[in-house]
């Protein structure tokens, strides 16, 4: 007979003092999960015969199991929606910027490096969730390929670490990583991007190891390493999760934040705000709010654009400058575009960063449509729109610019 994972002793808001290891053990088996009734089990399970799920005892803790529409439980719970057939896997296009297997090369100046498929635990809105998939082959087990083309490419001064989670890796292996990275001269700053320190806030804290490798990089290698933290909702900001985040900022790691606005989980201005004025006073600025992406089966957690620019407005309005950092963007397959504005009759955006360099830091101004949730859902204010490509637009090439 299997045994369940149980629910805490204490109430669904608190954290015990001393946490054990074996509470950031992957849980993988839905049954386990104690606080999901039986009759809704087989239809998560078929969700998960698509979509895999992976949690661990400390983060289902955060779940108040009373209320069925619970945002953390959103989170990481498969629901039977995501079995709509909605959307499409690589909504960013990102396939056309794969250089070799397992690096994309967007922009000029920046490598992203998928170094794993595994995560330490699963969003159930992932905008990656293909890397999951059984027939998926983008990421490689052998990097040297990766760090030739970065060591010929003298334009890369960045590189993103992402996956998948970095941080689910052996410390062995993102040492190797981040060794070889370090030894490319015109590689300046490196980036992590990582939920595990809401998933699992013992990572660090729990090995010496890999404090050290943090450490020695930032002390030796004449390079910034950035840690791109992914909280979504304030819960998951627990004291124990803030100790790790110090001991980050104190192996030298500068802290950004980013995360989507998501229909049922970070939906309103005082949960959002809440969620930044948290990171700001613990060191963490900031960085993206992110429009949700139009991936295969996350439908649920869309929000229009001018509904998610409102609540961003309102959500940032009262913070101090540094937490007002913080950017509403779309991540286009042409680019990262900024919703810069709204008024009664149009949307106003601009590129952020470009795919094709004529497209820089161009303004973009859009009939305003209260339905649209995707930059290709807009049409212009010159009154054209794109071809449409399986349900989606994938080029914005016939915009009107406005300079």
């Amino acid at each position: 007979m299997k045994t369940r994972i149980m629910k805490l002793v204490l109430p669904w808001f608190s954290l015990p003092d001393e946490v054990s290891h074996s509470r950031f053990a992957p849980v993988t088996d839905i049954s386990m999960v104690e606080g999901i009734p039986a009759d809704a089990l087989q239809d998560m399970e078929e969700v998960i015969k698509s979509f895999s799920f992976k949690a661990n005892e400390y983060y289902l803790s955060l779940i108040n199991w009373n209320d069925p529409d619970d945002p953390v439980r959103r989170l990481v719970i498969p629901n039977p929606a995501e079995m709509g057939g909605w959307g499409e896997y690589d909504a960013s296009d990102e396939a056309s910027n794969t250089r070799i297997k397992g690096l994309q090369h967007k922009y000029p100046e920046t490598a992203l490096f998928l170094v794993t498929d595994n995560c330490t635990g699963f969003c159930r809105y992932c905008f990656r969730k293909r890397l999951f998939l059984n027939e998926a082959d983008e990421v490689t087990r052998d990097y040297s390929t990766a760090y030739s083309y970065i060591a010929s490419h003298p334009e890369i001064s960045d590189v993103i670490l992402s996956g998948g989670d970095p941080l689910s890796m052996s410390t062995r292996r993102l040492g190797g990583i981040l060794r070889n990275l370090a030894e490319i001269s015109h590689v300046k700053t490196v980036r992590i991007g990582s939920k595990t320190p809401a998933y699992n806030p013992m990572r660090l804290g729990g090995d010496r190891k890999l404090q050290e490798i943090l450490s020695g990089f930032t002390a030796h290698s004449g390079k910034t390493l950035y840690l791109i933290a992914h909280f979504d909702h304030p819960r998951e900001l627990t004291d124990i999760a803030l100790e790790e985040l110090a001991m980050y900022r104190d192996c030298g790691l500068v802290i950004l934040s980013q995360c989507p606005i998501l229909r049922g989980i970070n939906d309103d201005a005082a949960t959002l705000r809440e969620l930044y004025s948290r990171l700001h006073a613990a060191g963490v600025s900031p960085y993206y709010a992110f429009q949700g992406r139009p991936v295969r089966g996350n439908e649920q957690y869309l929000l229009s654009i001018t509904e998610t620019y409102r609540i961003f407005q309102a959500a940032v309005r009262d913070l101090t400058g540094p937490a007002k950092r913080v950017r509403y963007v779309m991540s286009h397959s042409s680019g990262k575009i900024e919703i810069a504005g709204m008024d009664e009759k149009h949307i106003y955006m601009r590129y952020h960063r470009a795919k094709d360099p004529k497209n820089r830091e161009r303004f973009m101004i859009f009939n305003r449509d209260d339905s649209a949730f995707w930059l290709d859902n807009l049409t212009l204010a010159g009154g054209e729109q794109p071809a449409r490509k399986s349900g989606l637009i994938h080029s914005v090439s016939r915009a009107v610019f406005r300079s």
